[in-house]
């Protein structure tokens, strides 16, 4: 018996044919399951609407998100009133956005003012007080939570000038939004009066260290050294020393020029107008160095009016005013 050889080759190539379509037809199948995977990965959870919680408490909005699979992320923010203390301001996706379950939503939540109650400042420094007035937290807005009204009240008492004698509103009083303070003010003693030193014949430094300590009032001018004077020292002061007078009057002194300067020094008088204050306050002026270095030409409480100050200092020297530690000016020696 013998083999049909065409028909043994048919056969081979129809089972081959099929087996390459049942392999391609699971590589297409396979592929389309893939497909559909990724499509459904992509798509991911189901969607949601987010819910509108602006304006609502808080425990009330995360029961909301809760009931749509939604997350809370949270800021918080002081603001101008404690009313509004716990509920939402601000919210973000808006609401009625479509997002997928199990997103984070960003909601700003009240803490309401940074202070409940007014403090008790009575006995306290009034300038003191200003600074800590300005380092407190102000509202969403930027308006400052607590402020002086001015004019301030000032009058005579026994207690240190500058101390708070009344405040209104009063110690405990609720804040709910912002306030001003108003307060009176010692200004110290009436007649209060001073003990003038002796300061003719001394170097302008020394002179100037002892008027730091003694509390007068004081006003230099300077003039050319003559005869046998000697440079840089005062050389005049119209109200004799170890008499009293009162706070506010003034000593004219006069301060009369070195008697050798370098080149690259100058002598000059440091003059600036300070607004009269209700009672003396520190004033600072210090002189920075064209090497850097800082140095102090005299610390004073100040009544106010004309400040004059005679110098020695190198070219290019800057002078710098200061009043309870705030600048006030400066100027460049040339």
């Amino acid at each position: 018996m013998g083999f049909d050889l065409s028909s043994i080759e048919d056969y081979v190539a129809n089972h081959l044919r099929l087996f390459i379509l049942s392999v391609a037809g699971l590589v297409v199948f396979v592929g389309i399951i893939a497909v559909s995977v990724f499509f459904i990965a992509v798509r991911g959870a189901e969607q949601t609407m987010v819910p509108d919680v602006t304006g609502k408490e808080l425990t009330e909005a995360l029961l909301e998100l809760q009931v749509k699979e939604l997350y809370p992320r949270l800021q918080l923010r002081y603001t101008e009133t404690s009313r509004d203390r716990g509920y939402i301001l601000e919210q973000e996706p808006r609401p009625g956005t479509i997002v997928k379950a199990g997103r984070r939503i960003r909601l700003v939540v009240s803490q309401g003012v940074v202070v409940n109650r007014v403090e008790n400042f009575v006995n306290r420094n009034i300038d003191e007080v200003r600074l800590d007035l300005m380092a407190l937290q102000t509202t969403a807005g930027g308006i400052p939570l607590l402020t002086i009204r001015e004019p301030i009240m000032y009058e005579y008492s026994s207690e240190r000038p500058g101390t708070i004698l009344v405040q209104k509103p009063i110690p405990g009083t609720d804040i709910s939004g912002p306030l001003s303070l108003e307060f009176v003010v010692s200004r110290g003693r009436d007649n209060q009066t001073v003990t003038v030193p002796q300061l003719t014949g001394l170097s302008i430094s020394a002179a100037l260290e002892l008027i730091s300590t003694s509390g007068i009032n004081f006003r230099f001018t300077t003039r050319e050294r003559s005869g046998s004077e000697s440079g840089e020292t005062v050389v005049t002061q119209d109200h004799a020393a170890s008499t009293s007078i009162p706070l506010n009057t003034v000593v004219n002194l006069i301060a009369v020029t070195p008697q050798n300067i370098a080149d690259n020094e100058i002598f000059g008088l440091f003059r600036y107008t300070i607004p009269a204050n209700p009672y003396p306050l520190t004033v600072r002026l210090e002189a920075l160095l064209p090497s850097g270095e800082r140095q102090r030409l005299i610390t004073v409480n100040y009544m106010g009016g004309e400040f004059t100050v005679p110098y020695k200092l190198p070219r290019e020297t800057v002078l710098i005013l200061s009043m309870l530690n705030r600048e006030l000016y400066r100027e460049t020696v040339n």
